[in-house]
């Protein structure tokens, strides 16, 4: 038996840095049509868009380290577009209106998946965020890994994308 979930409800992230994140989310969550349901001085809680983003400032004694991608734990994580468009507007708003560290901007990386298209950056803290559109069915249609006639799973996966051995 198996269980097909419905996506993530929410994610929860602690940030050293309150003062500039806590502001950085809600902005960005607002823009991704959330709404703020809790904030305080140490936390933002913003649902829609088919999840939530909760952020938190981590107790004063932990508050000396930045995000670090490579130690155990989040290496980042990526909100779904709807459009091409959608990815390019996102990339419009965070280098405008927040300042965000941009890893890359929009790029193709039909190396991932079929149609793949996706902009990296970075909150004040380090924590990195993906927006990606992936057209069709991705890797469950006919030109992906794993649709009809696909190559099925990947031994490998890096900058050069999804490969075998």
């Amino acid at each position: 038996m198996t269980v097909s979930v419905n996506g993530i409800a929410h994610i929860q992230l602690t940030v050293s840095n309150p003062e500039t994140c806590i502001p950085f989310w809600e902005k960005l969550c607002h823009f991704l049509d959330m709404k703020t349901l809790i904030r305080n001085d140490n936390t933002i809680y913003c649902i829609g868009s088919r999840t939530g983003i909760l952020v938190r400032g981590a107790p004063p004694d932990k508050r000396g380290h930045r995000y670090d991608q490579d130690l155990a734990g989040l290496h980042h994580f990526c909100f779904r577009a709807r459009s091409a468009e959608d990815v390019d507007a996102i990339y419009e708003f965070v280098t405008g209106e927040l300042d965000a560290h941009i890893v890359h901007g929009p790029e193709a990386g039909d190396r991932f998946a079929p149609g793949y298209y996706s902009i990296l950056f970075e909150d004040p803290d380090g924590i990195r965020v993906e927006v990606n559109y992936v057209p069709g069915q991705g890797h469950f249609g006919d030109a992906g890994r794993l649709g009809p006639g696909g190559r099925g799973p990947a031994s490998l996966y890096g900058d050069d994308g999804l490969t075998d051995q």
